[in-house]
């Protein structure tokens, strides 16, 4: 990792224990601060989305933080949507509305987008990069029976999509084309790239 990254105390704006293990996985170490802002959404298009919603998570840690603290930082905002043809599937309400969306996924590829924000403020200067990363994920075909069985693991009913690639979800996927990681919650590989060119 950049050195003048290391250097900044880098702010996480999610409570996602999966976002934490994906940044130590990559040796960035870090604070969490989740943001707790009403999350206003004005498209449609999952890609806007996912950028919209780090950008609003980012600069309400941004000023959370910036009114406590001296010096300069780094927060890191993120939001993750599920796609299928187009449509953002969002967490099941229930078990049925569940086993609706696994049906929609099963025998065929959707997408995953993660949006993340970064702001810098250094030297006195805020800093903002915001991207996208999407990740096409590919669903083994399923009958009722096992999409049922799913179901009954509890994993769908707190998961985008209904669906945790990381628990028993990873059972269903015949594959992927993309980051995995992204997948996961943040596209570590593109993250350290834009990190490595904002601290330039």
């Amino acid at each position: 990792m950049c050195s003048r990254i290391q250097k900044l105390t880098v702010v996480l704006a999610s409570a996602s224990p999966r976002r934490t293990e994906l940044l130590e996985q990559g040796n960035i170490k870090h604070v969490v601060m989740p943001s707790h802002c009403e999350e206003v959404i004005t498209s449609q298009v999952p890609s806007q989305v996912v950028e919209e919603l780090s950008v609003q998570k980012a600069e309400d840690v941004y000023q959370q933080y910036e009114t406590k603290n001296t010096g300069d930082f780094l927060v890191i905002g993120s939001d993750t949507v599920v796609a299928a043809d187009g449509t953002i599937l969002g967490k099941p309400k229930d078990k049925e509305q569940a086993y609706q969306m696994i049906s929609m996924l099963q025998g065929k590829a959707h997408q995953v987008y993660t949006g993340v924000t970064l702001l810098i403020k250094k030297d006195g200067k805020k800093i903002r990069k915001t991207f996208h990363e999407c990740s096409d994920v590919h669903v083994y075909p399923m009958s009722k029976e096992e999409i049922r069985e799913y179901i009954a693991t509890g994993e769908p009913m707190d998961k985008a999509g209904a669906y945790g690639i990381q628990g028993y979800g990873s059972l269903l996927i015949e594959g992927i084309n993309g980051d995995y990681f992204n997948v996961m919650g943040l596209p570590v590989s593109l993250l350290a790239r834009h990190l490595k060119e904002i601290a330039q």
